[in-house]
């Protein structure tokens, strides 16, 4: 097993962005500004993320056979990342996501999954050698949760540390809390899973309380702007984010995750990997896009 090597397993999509000042409302069509178009979803970010941030990543995923899942590919493929374990869906198409952008930098997004949403037990069967390889995978849930749940009970047997980004946001079952090593919610998924409102430290502090009594190890509740609110071992900490000026939240999240699966796998503590974590997701949201806003490894200064 090397220590280095991540497994990142989850979703691949196109990202169709539009800027605009405001959101258009029910039934009310506007005209946007700049359109884009980038390789995005969770699983392809996170793993872009890793990569760019020094990691040995693998990604494990599903496309279909067009042109958006063969371009996700190659530009995964691109940033070193090794895709000989993504699936073809022969079937149905590559994922896309809508997004739009205000000039707040909030965003909407909706995802049509496709492909994603076929991803199997079997599909990463076929990567079990990498997976022996590995000490760490990295999952979401745009692909289906009985695929995360299978995943994280095999990596539990086999003593992987599994992290989670539990989003979009959805109910899990208490079987696969107990197989993560650590879950990384941000405030609005820690509510769903939790049904406390997240709000501040101390209702942070109530919701990773109550996924640690679940059965998950160490809880990180990503708070935004405010940094990210760590509970381990029964101690329980605000790490600060580094103050910057937004102008896109779009993979956020994902560069957060990414960025912390890597530090981890440097053997930095897991404060240590929250502070890189928040200081590549403060580079991100400087910048538009998804993978586009990612940061690489010479732009973190330690």
């Amino acid at each position: 097993m090397n220590p280095k090597k991540i497994l990142v397993i989850g979703s691949s999509n196109t990202d169709m962005v539009i800027k605009t000042n405001n959101f258009p409302v029910p039934g009310e069509t506007i005209l946007g500004g700049r359109f884009l178009m980038n390789a995005g979803g969770k699983g392809a970010n996170q793993a872009v993320a890793s990569a760019r941030l020094g990691g040995m990543v693998t990604f494990i995923g599903k496309i279909g056979d067009d042109i958006f899942g063969k371009q996700a590919v190659q530009q995964l493929e691109d940033e070193g990342i090794n895709v000989n374990f993504v699936a073809v869906d022969h079937e149905n198409p590559s994922g896309v996501a809508m997004i739009t952008v205000d000039r707040k930098a909030e965003n909407t997004i909706v995802v049509a999954p496709g492909s994603n949403g076929t991803l199997s037990p079997g599909d990463f069967n076929k990567a079990l050698s990498e997976f022996n390889e590995s000490e760490f995978v990295l999952m979401q849930l745009e692909i289906p949760i009985p695929t995360v749940e299978y995943i994280a009970r095999i990596a539990a047997q086999k003593q992987k540390k599994v992290i989670l980004n539990p989003a979009p946001a959805a109910e899990l079952s208490d079987e696969l809390l107990q197989n993560l090593y650590i879950i990384t919610p941000n405030e609005t998924e820690a509510e769903l899973l939790t049904g406390i409102k997240v709000t501040d430290e101390k209702s942070a502090l109530n919701a990773a309380s109550a996924l640690h009594e679940k059965g998950v190890e160490i809880i990180i509740i990503t708070m935004g702007a405010t940094g990210a609110f760590l509970l381990n071992n029964g101690k329980s900490e605000l790490i600060k984010a580094p103050k910057v000026e937004a102008v896109d939240t779009t993979a956020a999240g994902d560069t957060f995750n990414g960025a912390l699966v890597v530090a981890l796998s440097e053997g930095k503590t897991i404060q240590e990997s929250i502070v890189f974590a928040n200081k590549a997701a403060a580079i991100s949201v400087t910048r538009i896009g998804a993978q586009s806003s990612v940061p690489y490894r010479n732009e973190i200064i330690d």
